[in-house]
């Protein structure tokens, strides 16, 4: 309760000082306190009153003009060092900015570059593995062709090594034949110094 009150003698003396010096009665009356509470708060407002209004009347009016020209000459400067930075960071980060849209062009480009090289290259390579995949199965056809030919030639071979082998056998059977032949129907003839039969 005695915070309460504190603050209806506070309320009560700032509103009567407005029109006249305040007294216990008087703020006592006004806050619904007891005597003891309004003499004792009334007393601390008179004290705070009292200190805000010795500060302030502390510091002369030429100080205080002094002290206003020196903030506002402070503020001047700040804002003048402050405007002059942001120019300067402003243009810096402008620079970096440019360099770096140059730089991230740069890349765009050696990228794209590099990808239509790979590309390229892929494609050329791509061309080549069917070439020679197309080659490899030419290739193959004509070595299977070639295995049949082989087969097929010595076959062949084999064929005409056995029909070759019967001819000269029938060769050596007819020559015999003949030469049988041939001394059957050819006389003897006489031998030298002999004379036929008469």
């Amino acid at each position: 309760m005695s915070s309460s009150a504190k603050d209806r003698v506070f309320a009560a003396a700032e509103q009567i000082s407005a029109e006249r010096r305040p007294t216990v009665s008087t703020v006592r009356s006004a806050a619904g306190v007891s005597n003891a509470d309004a003499t004792r708060y009334l007393k601390e407002w008179a004290e705070e009153k009292q200190s805000a209004g010795g500060q302030v009347a502390a510091t002369p009016p030429a100080i205080l003009e002094q002290a206003a020209r020196l903030a506002g000459a402070v503020w001047a400067e700040a804002s003048t060092l402050a405007n002059e930075r942001h120019a300067a960071t402003g243009e810096l980060w402008a620079r970096e900015k440019k360099e770096l849209n140059e730089e991230v062009a740069e890349l765009v480009a050696d990228l794209d570059k590099v990808t239509a090289d790979k590309e390229s290259a892929v494609s050329e390579l791509v061309a080549k593995i069917e070439e020679l995949e197309r080659q490899l199965t030419t290739n193959a056809e004509q070595l299977e062709q070639a295995r049949s030919a082989g087969q097929e030639a010595t076959a062949e071979a084999a064929a005409a090594a056995t029909r070759a082998a019967a001819a000269q056998a029938r060769a050596d059977a007819l020559q015999e034949a003949h030469d049988a032949l041939l001394q059957r129907i050819t006389p003897e003839q006489p031998q030298s110094g002999e004379e036929p039969d008469a």
